[in-house]
């Protein structure tokens, strides 16, 4: 199934490694809710992907005039504080798969859209941090996915080429992200089905990371 020999793996953050997607929608209608406003499920799902900032700009134009995004940004943070207060939710399959890895000697990396501080309080709470070599952030690079500089920044610090990289996304502007940058792109599904396009784009939709592994086993 895959084209190269692998080196290294890399992985997407929120919805993949971290169950942390349907937190934020739940936090994004709560502060919507907080300003006597309703946010529809379907524009928080448009939002699965990209970077705080840009979402910021998506939910002021939604909005309209008058919507103040300083007043919004708060709240959505402390619902999301408090969502997560007790523990950071781990995917199934995700700490079997970088224990794999590892085991096999493969580094793995997280390429994220989030910024710096919150991917690796997050990493470090569920217990991931440890197991991986490096963390690509959307502070490190110019531009966030859909560009493929995260992935290209995540493989340059492990010191592989993208092009021996197998990565695992499940969004589709991370999907794009990953097959830009060269790499052996997965989409595992979490809020969000693989848009036609980005299908075409990837070596396979799988239900888990749990495929995941058993997929990698059969080729490493």
């Amino acid at each position: 199934m895959l084209r190269k020999p692998i080196a290294a793996a890399l992985f997407d953050m929120d919805g993949l490694l971290l169950d942390t997607e349907a937190v934020y929608v739940a936090a994004l209608q709560a502060a919507a809710l907080d300003l006597g406003l309703e946010m529809p499920l379907a524009f928080c799902h448009s939002m699965v992907g990209i970077p705080g900032p840009q979402c910021d700009v998506m939910i002021a134009t939604h909005y309209g005039a008058g919507f103040r995004i300083d007043a919004f940004r708060p709240l959505f943070s402390s619902h999301v504080k408090r969502l997560l207060e007790t523990n950071i939710p781990v995917k199934p399959g995700a700490i079997e798969l970088l224990d794999f890895l590892a085991a096999r000697g493969l580094p793995a990396a997280v390429a994220t859209s989030s910024g710096r501080t919150t991917a690796e309080h997050h990493l470090s709470r569920a217990g991931l941090l440890p197991r991986l070599r490096a963390v690509a952030t959307r502070d490190d690079v110019v531009q966030a996915k859909p560009a493929p500089d995260i992935y290209l920044e995540a493989a340059r610090r492990l010191g592989v080429a993208p092009e021996q990289c197998v990565a695992f996304e499940d969004s589709n502007v991370g999907l794009t992200a990953a097959h830009a940058a060269g790499t052996m792109a997965f989409f595992v599904p979490d809020i969000l089905q693989p848009l036609p396009d980005v299908r075409a784009k990837c070596l396979g939709v799988l239900d888990d990371l749990h495929q995941a592994q058993r997929i990698l086993e059969a080729e490493l």
